[in-house]
C-alpha cells in the first residue's frame, strides 16, 4: 500500500464575504491538485459583530456547497422554499446546478461560532441540472470513537478507518467525495485507507498534526500525494478536516458566485441573474 505524503501546504488568509462576515479562506480554483474542491471558508468568532450581517440573498451556478458547523447554528433559505437551521455538529449540502438563490445566517451557540463552508466543483453536465438541498442534523452524522482521546465523524462518502468502513449520510453528489472530521484530545495517531482514485486534502482547524513527518499547523491546508494509505498524527489536541474526491478534468472559470467552464457561460449566468431567469 502506497502511503500518501504532503506535496504542498497552503495557509488560509483572512477575508470577508456576504455582509462583511469575517472568515479565513483557502482556495484552489486554478490548481488541478485541489479538484474537485474549490475553496474552504472557516467561520470562527466569539464576537457577533464579525458575522451579524450574514449572507443576504445571493445567486450561485455550477457548484455544490457543504456547510459544516462544529459550534453554532446556520440558517438557510432558498428560492425553492427550503428552510433549514443546523445545530452544532450538523451539515447542509446544496447543489446549485443551473441556478439557486439563497441566504445564510450564522448564529452563535453558547457564545461560540465555528464552522466551514466548502465549495465543490460540478462536472459540466451537472452544472445544467436543477438545484437541490438537504440538511443533516448532528444525530445522522456517522461518528466512531477511535479511542478515549480520538473521534472521527464522516459527513460525505465512505472512509475506511482502523479496518472499519464508515459511510456518511451524504452520498448522492455531483462528483464522488469523502469529507470527514478527525478530532483528538491529545497526541495520538490514526490510519485510514483512501480510494486511490481520489485526490486528498487536509485542513487543520485546531492544533497541529503531522503526515509522514511533515507538520501541518492550524489554519493550513495540505495537498497530498497519490496513494491509498494515510497515517495522521496529532501533536497534542487537534482537529482536522479530511477531504477527498474524484478530480474533474475540465476548465474552471470563476467569477464571484459562479463557476463554469468558459467565460461565455459566466457571462450567460450573469445575464440570466440580471434578467431574473437564473433558476428557470
Amino acid at each position: 500500500m502506497v502511503t500518501r505524503k504532503v506535496e504542498h501546504i497552503q495557509t488560509a488568509h483572512p477575508s470577508s464575504d456576504g455582509d462583511g462576515v469575517k472568515i479565513r479562506r483557502v482556495h484552489g480554483f486554478n490548481n488541478a491538485k485541489f479538484s474537485p474542491y474549490l475553496m474552504i471558508d472557516e467561520l470562527k468568532s466569539e464576537n457577533p459583530d464579525d458575522y451579524i450581517g450574514g449572507f443576504p440573498p445571493h445567486p450561485h451556478r455550477g457548484i455544490e456547497t457543504l456547510t459544516y458547523m462544529l459550534k453554532g447554528h446556520f440558517q438557510h433559505k432558498d428560492h425553492m422554499g427550503n428552510v433549514g437551521e443546523l445545530r452544532s455538529g450538523g451539515a447542509q449540502w446544496m447543489s446549485a446546478g443551473k441556478g439557486v438563490i439563497h441566504s445564510e445566517m450564522p448564529i452563535m451557540d453558547q457564545g461560540e461560532l465555528h464552522g466551514f463552508q466548502i465549495w465543490i466543483n460540478l462536472p459540466a453536465d451537472e452544472k445544467k441540472k436543477p438545484a437541490q438541498y438537504h440538511d443533516f442534523q448532528p444525530d445522522v452524522i456517522v461518528e466512531k470513537q477511535l479511542s478515549d482521546i480520538s473521534t472521527l465523524r464522516v459527513i460525505s462518502g465512505d472512509l475506511t478507518i482502523e479496518g472499519d468502513t464508515l459511510s456518511g449520510p451524504l452520498q448522492q453528489t455531483g462528483v464522488p467525495t469523502t469529507i470527514a472530521d478527525w478530532r483528538a484530545k491529545a497526541s495520538t495517531k490514526v490510519n485510514a485507507c483512501i480510494n486511490p482514485e481520489h485526490q486528498a486534502l487536509i485542513f487543520v482547524y485546531q492544533g497541529e498534526i503531522s503526515i509522514n513527518s511533515t507538520s501541518i499547523k492550524e489554519g493550513q491546508l495540505a495537498l497530498l500525494s497519490a496513494g491509498e494509505g494515510l497515517e495522521m498524527k496529532s501533536l497534542g489536541p487537534a482537529g482536522a478536516l479530511l477531504l477527498t474526491g474524484i478530480p474533474i478534468d475540465e476548465p474552471v472559470v470563476h467569477y464571484g458566485p459562479f463557476v463554469m467552464n468558459t467565460m461565455e457561460e459566466i457571462e450567460q449566468a450573469i445575464q440570466d441573474y440580471q434578467n431574473g431567469v437564473l433558476t428557470d
